[in-house]
């Protein structure tokens, strides 16, 4: 796994890193107090190094910090949430796929 800065991209609604020029993302939607999973993508290059799931963590941890529901629509968001039961006990999830 190596070392990300992941950031929030409010302006296209999107947490972020870079790595080597390329961009990977966990795209959402806030609403209210939802915080809506949509996507994951990272460029091949990324595959296979843990980023999808520094993503999905960032996203999570975000809605433990800010007390947002969460709703997920992303099929790695869902499945990474199997991995990782520890958010079940600190977030409302629904999952909607």
């Amino acid at each position: 796994m190596v070392n990300l800065k992941i950031t929030n991209n409010k302006q296209i609604s999107r947490f972020e890193t870079e790595l080597n020029g390329e961009v990977a993302y966990l795209e959402y939607k806030l609403h209210h107090d939802n915080l809506i999973i949509i996507h994951t993508f990272a460029p091949v290059s990324m595959r296979g190094k843990g980023v999808s799931s520094s993503l999905a963590k960032f996203a999570l941890e975000y809605a433990v910090e800010n007390k947002l529901r969460v709703t997920v629509y992303c099929t790695f968001v869902k499945d990474y949430l199997k991995t990782h039961p520890e958010y079940k006990t600190q977030l409302e999830i629904v999952i909607a796929i």
